[in-house]
């Protein structure tokens, strides 16, 4: 029985070969080839069992293997990505062997200073959905800074501040007294690059710690730093069905 076709963009997202919007920009720009040739169409048919399909020149298996999806608490000092030229530790080195073969990307970033909750995944699909910045979706940052904000101060983070590219949308501040160092949570929808270093740094904070411990329903929980857990089937249901969680 002859296996059905797939479209060219679902075939390489669901091979985990990286975002869906970084192989979308491949097959724009003609690094995508099918059976030798280069193919610019999203939607171009993929046998599974007999296509020969590459990206910038590398074969890719487009044969089903293993869905993983991996919770990180990322130590400060690691780098959110799957190789650095500069040689720096990225996530994929602190990750148990087993992990570290199965085509793992991060969804979305913490920068090198920021720890916490941090995802992995080979679905291609999942990753766009909680990514993409059309969906708007909650996660939670505690946040240690020197001094205390003001009532102004606070209003204004909740209400919007004006950055170098536009407006942020309205966030939720608490002061917290546990765990120290953190003296506030900050929840957004948020996921501009550092936007929350940004934020404060607008009011003349600077962010001492920030430390991710939620993306929708998804905790952070008692998960030691350095190290990572696979998602229970129910999490992974829940990240599917309810409000996803753009990443910062």
């Amino acid at each position: 029985m002859n296996t059905p076709s797939i479209s060219l963009l679902k075939a390489l997202t669901e091979a985990g070969v990286g975002s869906r919007r970084r192989i979308a920009d491949a097959i724009k720009n003609g690094r995508v080839e099918v059976n030798g040739e280069p193919v610019e169409n999203f939607r171009h048919p993929v046998n599974l069992e007999t296509d020969r399909v590459s990206v910038y020149g590398k074969l890719v298996d487009l044969k089903p293997r293993r869905t993983v999806y991996l919770m990180v608490n990322k130590p400060a000092g690691i780098i959110t990505t799957t190789s650095d030229e500069r040689g720096r530790k990225t996530v994929l080195d602190i990750l148990p062997e087993k992990y570290r073969h199965l085509r793992l990307y991060p969804v979305g970033r913490l920068d090198k200073d920021s720890t916490g909750l941090l995802l992995l995944t080979n679905d291609g699909e999942l990753t766009y959905r909680l990514t993409h910045p059309k969906f708007e979706h909650e996660k939670e940052y505690l946040i240690h800074i020197e001094g205390r904000l003001k009532p102004d101060e606070k209003r204004k983070l909740e209400k919007g501040v004006e950055l170098e590219d536009g407006m942020t949308y309205p966030v939720d501040v608490k002061e917290i007294k546990s765990p120290p160092p953190f003296s506030y949570s900050i929840t957004m929808h948020e996921g501009r690059k550092r936007q929350v270093r940004r934020m404060l740094a607008n009011l003349g904070y600077q962010v001492l710690a920030i430390k991710r411990i939620r993306m929708g329903n998804l905790n952070l929980g008692n998960l030691k730093e350095g190290a990572a857990r696979e998602l229970n089937p129910e999490e992974v249901r829940s990240l599917l069905a309810g409000r996803l969680p753009a990443c910062l």
